[in-house]
């Protein structure tokens, strides 16, 4: 059963990854870049501000902090604990792939997507009730994550795993920022 979930991952990534063109590598680049989306981060402080108290935007963004914390703590205790190689570094499949940029370090789980779901999922958690549309913000995590693939660096299970750990790290911050006192409901 493993070999199989790890032979679909492997496939999976081969196919992927071998859509990508040379005419689209500077684009997927860019899009895998946090600096080039900093714009939405500011965009995100300013939303939390506006509808917020004072004391309610400091708690967000402790909790945004405090969540990116611990995330980044388990990110990288899981990734030296697993050990596994991205693809690029995979005899296996490394002649197979299209390798459009490195990375240092092991593969499994995503940091990216993980950080960008734990953002973007508490930031909907956040604002859902007085904006509508912010639900939008989840096209970053998913061309974030779906960049991850098209470089050469992450494998789809890694993606997939980073993702459901963003977002249940996400849930569980934006459920202990209720219990120390946030309150969305009676905000400005």
């Amino acid at each position: 059963m493993l070999e199989q979930l790890l032979q679909w991952d492997r496939d999976t990534l081969i196919y992927l990854n071998s859509l990508g063109s040379d005419t689209y590598d500077g684009f997927w680049s860019a899009i895998t870049n946090f600096n080039n989306w900093t714009l939405l981060f500011i965009l995100l402080i300013f939303l939390i501000f506006r509808k917020n108290s004072r004391k309610d935007f400091f708690l967000q963004l402790l909790t945004f902090s405090s969540m990116l914390i611990l995330l980044t703590l388990t990110i990288f205790l899981v990734k030296e604990g697993v050990g596994r190689l991205r693809p690029y570094n995979d005899p296996e499949i490394n002649t197979l792939i299209r390798v459009v940029r490195t990375s240092r370090g092991y593969s499994f789980f995503s940091g990216h997507a993980a950080s960008s779901f734990s953002i973007a999922t508490l930031a909907i958690l956040f604002l859902r009730k007085r904006f509508r549309w912010i639900f939008i913000i989840y096209l970053w995590p998913l061309l974030f994550s779906y960049s991850r693939i098209y470089l050469g660096v992450h494998y789809p299970i890694d993606i997939i795993v980073g993702t459901l750990v963003g977002i249940l790290f996400a849930v569980l911050f934006y459920k202990l920022s209720l219990k120390f006192g946030l309150n969305l409901e009676h905000s400005t």
